[in-house]
């Protein structure tokens, strides 16, 4: 009786099958970035100077500094605080807006008028109004945040199973109670996904808006570093917040919907 040898198929590793692709492209778009700036630009261009043989010991030289980390601390603060004003002002706002048929039609010509406006329009009447300094960053901040969060409690209030409703106020439950032990607790996942998405907007609006005059965070190094010609180091910072970024949604996304532990996703 003859056998015929089983060739043994080993499927790689899970980090391997997760992180190769992602990897891929990055080597590429590194790889693209050097070739833009290295050899197919000009031997006096400016984007000589952004090439990524010259940005990564920028990045290194401000961080050995100490110019990065104290304006990283205060651009997350500046964050942090713009976000959750824009939560305190959206949930609530979004939950009246749900329940409220009559409060919805109202005010709904207002909000799409309002949101549909750049955030950035508002800039000279945040300084005419606070002055220099963190207060009109928040508050461009908040006002760019705010929108996700009230839509998004809006949706899911409006999508909230009518039934719930109906036996929570057959218990004669207060509105107060209908909020929190049935409406809050349904609309948990779309109040997730609005704050990331805000967040996700917030960070993007944050470095214009500290090129506002601040002297401080990663808005006003871009700035520095331009007025200093050193586009190097105006590519290193740009780098940083492209990182930090990718880094802020990473946790929000591990935050809201995190993977139980030895279980892989499956995704192909």
């Amino acid at each position: 009786m003859t056998t015929t040898p089983v060739r043994a198929v080993i499927d790689p590793p899970v980090a391997i099958r997760r992180w190769a692709p992602p990897a891929g492209a990055v080597v590429v778009a590194v790889g693209l970035w050097w070739l833009t700036t290295t050899v197919l630009s000009a031997p006096h261009s400016l984007l000589r100077q952004a090439a990524p043989q010259r940005v990564a010991p920028a990045v290194v030289d401000l961080f050995s500094r100490g110019v990065l980390l104290p304006d990283i601390g205060i651009s997350l603060w500046r964050l942090l605080i713009g976000l959750a004003v824009a939560v305190v002002i959206g949930i609530p706002a979004g939950l009246l807006l749900g329940l409220s048929t009559t409060a919805e039609r109202a005010a709904a010509p207002l909000v799409q008028f309002v949101r549909m406006i750049s955030p950035l329009s508002w800039a000279p009447i945040a300084v005419a109004v606070f002055g220099i300094g963190n207060e009109p960053v928040i508050f461009l901040i908040a006002v760019a945040a705010v929108w996700p969060v009230l839509i998004n409690t809006v949706a899911g209030v409006r999508a909230v199973d009518p039934g719930y409703l109906d036996v929570a106020r057959s218990f004669h439950a207060t509105r107060w109670e209908l909020v929190t032990a049935v409406v809050l607790p349904a609309i948990r996942g779309q109040l997730q996904t609005g704050v990331r998405v805000a967040l996700g907007i917030a960070w993007v609006v944050l470095v214009p808006a500290e090129m506002l005059g601040v002297r401080s965070g990663l808005g006003y190094q871009v700035l520095n570093a331009r007025d200093q010609l050193a586009y190097d180091q105006v590519v290193a910072v740009i780098v940083v917040i492209g990182a930090l970024g990718f880094l802020l949604d990473v946790i929000a996304r591990r935050l809201i919907s995190p993977e139980r532990p030895g279980v892989a996703p499956n995704r192909r």
